[in-house]
């Protein structure tokens, strides 16, 4: 152990924070916009020589001064966080490192899950925590096909001439809440699908919780035979792989968190046989639209196809949860059962669904960025 102090940064220490920016920029880092905690090594003369924040369950912005390295102070920065994340009883972590330094967090009981070559890995502290999830996939794969008789694709709507129809393929929403064009995206990805894997974006990020979400996706599908639901855990657009989806930043590190992320669901796909996702045409979200641009680019190379589905619309204009949002925040109800599908606006209309409602209410801006 060094004779250094380890001290925690505050948003107003404006001078250490600028000592960590530089440090992180010699070693070629970004400070990330979005951290809950950050630490510093401080040396005998209070400068900065080595630092470490979190977000989430990730750590992030990993940095020790040229001069120091090889006296084990990574070290104690990663222990020293892990400390601050089991305090706050989380004690699955991930973290993010440059492709040169994945070794050495290895060394520290960290384990591998994706990489994007050249600009960072993406790790995790448990042994079976990746491949873990991926059997839990299987087991409800294989649980859903044994208990139904899939059907071929359904009819409900005419295929264009040439639509190509696939064996097994996936949907990833938020729904946030659950709307017609969701419901709109599944059924066309259902009808060109033998088996649909739908995953549901798992993590409490958003206004209206996880188990809303998921009650009224599972209710709004009941219909669609061929269709497996999954919660997304912490490996598909999650704070630990995706924070620009659910926070602002800039393009580059939206870019890379979501080629990141699509490191992730190609492992996930190539596990389950996904051979295409279907994704929904993107009009307002800058970050949808750069991820769907991503996808587009990126799961061809590895196997996948991307297929984007036009908007559902009512009125001329695309349906969006964005939409409903702004009618709750208006008490809009009549905008509600058109956006909704009926089991939705049945939920929007009770008494349990008030605390939410309110939630949307206080939030003041409720467009996704």
């Amino acid at each position: 152990m060094s004779d250094y102090r380890i001290t925690e940064l505050y948003p107003g220490d404006s001078r250490t924070l600028s000592e960590v920016d530089s440090l992180l920029k010699r070693e070629g880092i970004e400070r990330d916009r979005n951290l809950d905690y950050t630490a510093a090594m401080l040396d005998e003369n209070y400068k900065v020589i080595a630092t470490g924040s979190c977000f989430g369950n990730t750590l992030r912005c990993l940095a020790v001064d040229s001069a120091h390295q090889g006296e084990g102070l990574l070290n104690e920065i990663v222990s020293h966080l892990v400390e601050h994340e089991f305090s706050q009883n989380i004690s699955h972590i991930f973290l993010y490192t440059k492709c040169s330094t994945a070794k050495f967090f290895e060394s520290l009981g960290f384990r591998e899950i994706a990489r994007v070559e050249g600009t960072l890995v993406f790790m995790e502290n448990q042994r079976d925590g990746f491949s873990g999830y991926l059997e839990r996939l299987k087991r409800e794969s294989e649980s859903q096909e044994a208990r139904e008789k899939l059907n071929p694709p359904g009819a409900s709507s005419p295929k264009k001439e040439g639509e190509q129809e696939e064996n097994c393929s996936a949907v990833v929403m938020n729904a946030n809440p659950f709307t017609r064009g969701h419901l709109y995206l599944i059924q066309r990805a259902a009808e060109f699908s033998r088996l649909l894997h739908l995953f549901i974006l798992s993590e409490e990020k958003s206004l209206i919780p996880f188990s809303v979400r998921k009650r009224l996706i599972l209710e709004g599908t009941r219909g669609i035979p061929n269709l497996i639901v999954h919660d997304s855990g912490s490996y598909i657009i999650s704070s630990a792989t995706f924070p620009a989806y659910f926070l602002k930043d800039d393009t580059a590190a939206i870019e890379s968190q979501a080629a990141l992320d699509l490191q992730v669901f190609s492992q996930i796909a190539h596990a389950l046989d996904i051979g295409a996702r279907f994704v929904g045409e993107e009009p307002n979200s800058r970050v949808t639209r750069l991820y769907n641009e991503l996808m587009a680019s990126r799961l061809p190379k590895e196997g996948i196809r991307c297929r984007i589905i036009p908007r559902l619309e009512e009125n001329g204009k695309p349906i969006s949860a964005s939409t409903v949002r702004l009618a709750i925040q208006k008490d809009d109800f009549e905008t509600l059962k058109r956006l909704l599908p009926e089991s939705g606006y049945s939920y929007f209309c009770s008494e349990e669904a008030k605390p939410v409602i309110e939630r949307i209410k206080a939030a003041g801006n409720v467009l996704h960025y």
